[in-house]
This record gives C-alpha cells, structure tokens and sequence, in this order.
C-alpha cells in the first residue's frame, strides 16, 4: 500500500507502548458526575433540569438557549439525582456551568432513556441530521464542534471525500487504535450513514502506518458492508502533526485548503473515528453521546490503560485499578496529548466529549526552560506543517502589531507546537501565537461594537 504524508512537520518518540494493543476497560459508575452543559464550539446552552429532578441515562438536560443555533445538546451519563448545578474547573482551565448529578447506586447504568433505534438507509436527510443532533454528538478529535453542522454544508460547497481521521498523532494516545480495533463495524456503519446523509460515494480511513496491522479487518468489514470501491484505507507516515485535518486531506487527496477556509473548501468532510462510531450508536441503540473512551498514560500513572467512562466522571472517583496514581511523582497532569494538550491543576476535572485522553507525567518526562533569544535559524519556518513564517508572526505580535501578525499566517496556525518544539531559544511560540489570536479576536470585537 502506498504510503501517503504531508511537508514538514516532525518525527516524535510516539510513547505509546504503555497502553497499545490494550482492550477498552469499562469503569464501574462513579458516586457522582459533574457534567459541564458546553462541551462543543458554538453557541451556550441552557439547564433543563432543575435541583431534586430524578433523571435516566441518556435524558437530555441542557440544550440551545435558541432554537437553531450552532450548538449540541448534553445528556446525563448515568441515572441519579440533580444535587446542584454550579460553576467547576473545566479541561479549558476555565469555570464553566455544570449539572451535578448523584448516580443510583443500583441503576446508575441500567436507568435509561435513550432514542428509538433508527434506520439511517430508511428515513429522510432531515430525520437523519435531526437524530445526529439530538444525540448530542460532536467532534471527538479535540475541537468539539457539532457533528451536524459538519454534514449539513451550505449550498455550493461541493463535498466529494469523507475521511476518517484515525490517525492518532499525538504521543502517549492509544484510544483511537484501540476504538478501530474493537469497533471496526460500528465505524464503516457510521461511516456508510455519513455518505447516505451526504450523498458522497467516495470515503477514506486515514491513519498512520504505525497501525498497518488494522487494515485487514477493516478491508474485510468493507467488503461484508457491501462497500468495495467506495470506502478505502489511506496509511500516512508516522509523522507530527499528521492527524490536523488539513494536513490529512494535503496527504490523502493532494488538495490544499484555502488560507482560512475549512474542509469543505477542500471538498472534504473530516472527523475522528470515534464521532463515526457515536453516529453509528445513534441510530443502532438510540444512544446520545454519554460516554467515552479514553487513554490514561504517563509515567505517573501505576495502571496505564484504555478506559470507557460517563461523560462527567473525575478520575479522582474511579477505583485505584483502574487509575493508580503516583501522587509523590506526578508533576504534571495534560488533558489531551503532549504537544496540543492542556495543562491543568488538578484531577478534579470532570471527563468531558473532547477528552481523548489523561496523561500524567513524572519530572523526567517534562521540562522547563528560559526563553533565549531569538537567532533567525528557521528550524520553525522548515517544521511548520502548515507552511507558516512563526518567526516573523513572533516578532509581529512582540511588537504588538496584530495585523502584521495576521498576514504573517496567525489565523492559519493549528497550533501544532512544532514550532515550539524543535526552537533552539525554547521560545513558547504556541502559547504567543494563541494569546495573540484572543487579543485579535477582542480587537475586532471592540471594532464591530465601534461601528
């Protein structure tokens, strides 16, 4: 099979021994769920429930606070009692509004209220993109954003390529190899309703060939979908940051998108394999999106694993096998991989739809260094995948000039941490590049308020 990949980019030790080729583990219900009512890029929910309601597995409990925004409704991942609903640390390291529910002790699991079963290939587009939404389910690579906006794409964008993404980039994460290995039908399914909703006849699981074992059986649960010819397996180098949704489609298709433009610019709908997965759950068991797999890794971590947990649960609740922690040499906790994770204080963080994994890293596996001076060598500008000047965009946002910045490439970065990786100054080109990003964001909003 051809080996596709993108220019650029970076060869990292993928530290992923630890948990690859280990099956997905269950937790036990937690006492307790914090479930944040936003979980997704767009406009902010509102509570459904109030404190002292009791209310089943898969009860929807927030939703748009107007009908026909951009947005995805939440839903209870396990059957109990509202005890409060109050703000509490988020992944994003800001407080966000969150329903706390106390789980039923006997029927935290078994207490549900899911949809009826749908037929993706029987009922119409609306029905279908309707049963994506109200499922809750949302991009699970990271961002976040509705999966149903995503399939419904406004006229005169022509999309012709669904991909897969399960190409897992970041170090330490196993879940999506591990997701692909254990629900290899549930994926082609999800992804056999996405080109029936779309009406696109050509579909690719990408992923990197660090995960060539899994072509057999997904070749073969193509050819008994009755998909042969239509769904294809596309392997990329094991290369950073090979799973940006642009950078797959560059290495899958050839297409560049836009500066500025999405996906569909490329004529490309993009989402993980686990998203596919929950699609595929929607209309097989009517289940919304109120669990998820996960990696829990790092040096710090006594029982490194794959896990399945209700969307709300803190690690801090699940038993000591499954997440044993060494708290004398935990140094850092990332929600997220290395590279493009966020850093938090605290286990006390609820799981949420976008956390594909939990890394706990001991001193060695971290480090801290003064910033030097900036000596122009380029390493960043020749490792950029997105073909970017981050020196120039540096020295921009250094001397305040936003715009600057901004025809330098700014909106275009996907904050990879490339740049910052292989910088010999130890410079925090990322963490520049996304506080200037805000500060472009509050400028124009004090221009749009002006006007």
């Amino acid at each position: 099979m051809n080996i596709k990949t993108f220019k650029q980019g970076l060869r990292l030790p993928t530290r992923k021994t630890a948990t690859e080729g280990k099956p997905v583990e269950t937790i036990p219900a937690p006492k307790q769920v914090v479930i944040p009512i936003n979980q997704h890029f767009g406009a902010p929910n509102r509570v459904l429930v109030a404190v002292g309601d009791h209310v089943k597995r898969g009860q929807k409990i927030a939703d748009a606070v107007k009908p026909g925004s951009l947005g995805a409704p939440v839903h209870a991942s396990v059957a109990g009692i509202v005890r409060k609903t109050e703000q509490h640390l988020q992944s994003n390291n800001t407080d966000g509004l969150c329903v706390y529910i106390e789980a039923d002790a006997e029927r935290a699991l078994t207490d549900t209220a899911f949809m009826p079963p749908l037929d993706a290939f029987a009922c119409s587009k609306d029905e279908a993109v309707a049963r994506v939404r109200d499922a809750g389910i949302v991009g699970m690579g990271g961002a976040g954003f509705p999966t149903h906006v995503k399939l419904s794409p406004p006229p005169g964008k022509h999309i012709d390529t669904i991909i897969a993404n399960g190409a897992e980039c970041e170090p330490y994460l196993t879940i999506d190899e591990a997701s692909m290995v254990e629900k290899t039908s549930l994926l082609i399914k999800g992804i056999a309703i996405v080109m029936r909703i779309t009406g696109v006849q050509n579909a690719v699981v990408g992923m990197e060939d660090n995960k060539a074992s899994l072509v057999p059986a997904l070749e073969q649960e193509i050819r008994s979908a009755g998909l042969e010819g239509k769904v294809s397996i596309g392997l990329c180098r094991t290369r950073y940051p090979q799973g940006g949704e642009k950078l797959l489609i560059s290495a899958l298709t050839g297409r560049e998108t836009p500066s500025g433009g999405l996906p569909m610019d490329a004529g490309c709908i993009v989402s993980n394999v686990g998203t596919f997965i929950a699609i595929a759950e929607a209309f097989d068991m009517g289940k919304p999106l109120v669990d998820r797999d996960l990696t829990v890794s790092g040096s710090a971590c006594k029982t490194p694993k794959n896990i399945r947990a209700p969307i709300g649960a803190m690690l801090t609740d699940l038993p000591q096998c499954f997440m044993d922690v060494d708290y004398e040499n935990l140094h850092k906790i990332l929600f997220g991989g290395p590279m493009m994770g966020t850093s938090v204080p605290t286990l006390e963080i609820p799981i949420q739809k976008n956390t594909s994994g939990v890394i706990l890293m001991t001193r060695e596996e971290t480090a801290s260094y003064a910033e030097g001076v900036c000596i122009r060598c380029g390493r960043c500008i020749r490792r950029c995948s997105c073909r970017l000047s981050p020196v120039l965009m540096n020295i921009a946002l250094n001397t305040g000039d936003l715009d600057e910045a901004v025809r330098a490439g700014l909106m275009d970065c996907i904050e990879c941490g490339a740049c910052a990786y292989i910088c010999p100054a130890r410079i925090k080109l990322t963490q520049r590049f996304r506080v200037g990003k805000q500060l472009l964001r509050a400028k124009r909003q004090a221009e749009s308020a002006a006007r």
